[in-house]
């Protein structure tokens, strides 16, 4: 998961900051949340989800399937 984390917020050049900011957390705890250091909460991947238009399945791996479900 903390994998996709990084590549996803690489792919779009974005700095650990904007995601912590998106976020409400420091880039200290962003950080963590993208080595594994720190769980990620359920309103984290939610919103990063929405963010990146993607499924939370994709984001801890559970899929390979970027795209979101239907609505």
């Amino acid at each position: 998961m903390y994998r996709r984390l990084r590549d996803l917020r690489e792919d779009r050049d974005l700095p650990q900051r904007s995601l912590a900011e998106l976020l409400h957390v420091s880039q200290a705890t962003y950080s963590r949340y993208e080595s594994g250091g720190l769980d990620v909460p359920s309103g984290a991947l939610i919103a990063l989800a929405l963010f990146y238009g993607t499924s939370i399945d994709y984001l801890v791996g559970l899929t390979d399937e970027a795209e979101p479900y239907q609505r």
